[in-house]
């Protein structure tokens, strides 16, 4: 199966990716790199740096049409009062507005209610792209980040929340026009994708290569969001499995029962941890495993977000469990087979084993992953603006 080609559109904008700080961020910015010049802009924490002194040369380049800038960052920055001492509008759209190849025509990708009064003072085209349900942490405190929402549902040209919950949020709390809305789900990238489906599980990457078969996957961040409660009774009922943990294990886990499950976990001895992979090395993981894992703890905001390993997962055809934690997941069976409890997880597992490891669904996993690759949510947005903007001649 091939990709389907899209063909580059005329560099008529420049897109400014703004607050570019999470992996995502960087995904869609090389995916839209594809077909038209980007430009990402970084904060840089420094000290009472200020908003105005930045970096005159991108920093980083990623791709002929892809550059990453720095800004400043201020303490305060999230803090509405702070913000506006700081001039935070102002003083990034005049940076931002340097490197434009024409300001009232260049694209400004928000990805975060806080830059609400940068989109303000934008002269061209906004899209808000909102991948979390930021309302929802416990550190955003005091802050009317509803607010906020609201400010820049009301700028934007283009709202892309990456779920359907997300996009009721913004409908519902912020009071966002449906007509501006685009569901822009999380993806996967195109390098990943497989000219074939994976039918067998391929070579353990070498931090894994010593556990014996079959082994059961769980990558991504080993924090709060994951339900170790579940794992540890699963882990323990499944001595013939190995689990294998791909991702940091450093992070703070605020429930004290589940600190100590993944403690217990730890010291299983079916329990493998190879800590934190680069995330090219990921895919190597992800098609090295007899069945993936993705054991979501039931909480916002994850509970409303996209699961981008999900995607991942998706494009390396191998089985797939999931926890009913992420809302996108409960309507994508039989790409992934949704479980309640441990009792659910261990019965999954064993079916699978007796089938060996083969649920009949790969080919249909290696299908869609090519409809859910970064290139397409990247075109996905820029249509979709180019349909809320009116036509503007080539200067």
């Amino acid at each position: 199966m091939q990709l389907e080609t899209l063909a580059p559109r005329q560099a008529c904008r420049t897109w400014h990716l703004l607050q570019l700080s999470a992996a995502l961020d960087e995904e869609l910015a090389c995916a839209l790199s594809e077909y038209v010049p980007v430009l990402g802009w970084k904060p840089e924490a420094r000290w009472l740096a200020g908003w105005i002194d930045l970096p005159k040369k991108p920093a980083v380049r990623r791709t002929p049409t892809f550059h990453i800038q720095h800004f400043g960052r201020m303490p305060g920055y999230a803090r509405p009062h702070l913000s506006a001492l700081a001039r935070l509008g102002p003083s990034v759209c005049r940076r931002i507005a340097s490197h434009a190849t024409d300001a009232q025509r260049d694209v400004l990708v928000c990805t975060t209610p806080f830059l609400a009064p940068v989109a303000e003072r934008w002269q061209g085209p906004v899209v808000y792209w909102l991948t979390d349900r930021i309302a929802d942490y416990t550190s955003a405190g005091r802050i009317d980040v509803r607010g906020l929402d609201r400010r820049l549902c009301r700028r934007a040209d283009l709202v892309c929340p990456n779920s359907d919950r997300l996009r009721d949020y913004l409908v519902e709390d912020a009071g966002c026009d449906t007509a501006k809305i685009q569901v822009l789900p999380n993806g996967v990238r195109a390098a990943h994708l497989l000219p074939a489906p994976l039918l067998q599980a391929r070579e353990l990457p070498q931090a894994a290569s010593h556990r014996k078969r079959p082994v059961a996957g769980v990558l991504g961040n080993m924090g709060s969001n994951v339900n170790w409660l579940l794992l540890l009774q699963a882990v323990q009922r499944t001595p013939w499995l190995t689990w294998l943990f791909v991702g940091p294990v450093g992070n703070d886990v605020d429930d004290p029962e589940h600190l100590h499950a993944r403690q217990e976990v730890q010291y299983c001895r079916n329990a493998c941890f190879v800590g934190a992979k680069p995330y090219g090395d990921l895919v190597h993981y992800a098609r090295a495993i007899d069945v993936a894992v993705l054991p979501y703890f039931q909480r916002e905001p994850t509970f409303s977000g996209s699961s981008t390993r999900f995607y991942e997962h998706l494009a390396s055809c191998r089985p797939i469990i999931a926890t009913r934690g992420f809302a996108e997941l409960l309507r994508k069976e039989p790409l992934v087979r949704l479980v309640s409890d441990a009792n659910d997880l261990v019965a999954a597992l064993q079916v699978l084993r007796a089938s060996g490891f083969c649920d009949g669904h790969e080919a249909l996993r290696w299908k869609e992953s090519y409809r859910n690759t970064w290139q397409v949510r990247a075109q996905t947005m820029q249509t979709a603006l180019e349909r809320r903007l009116p036509a503007v001649p080539e200067r």
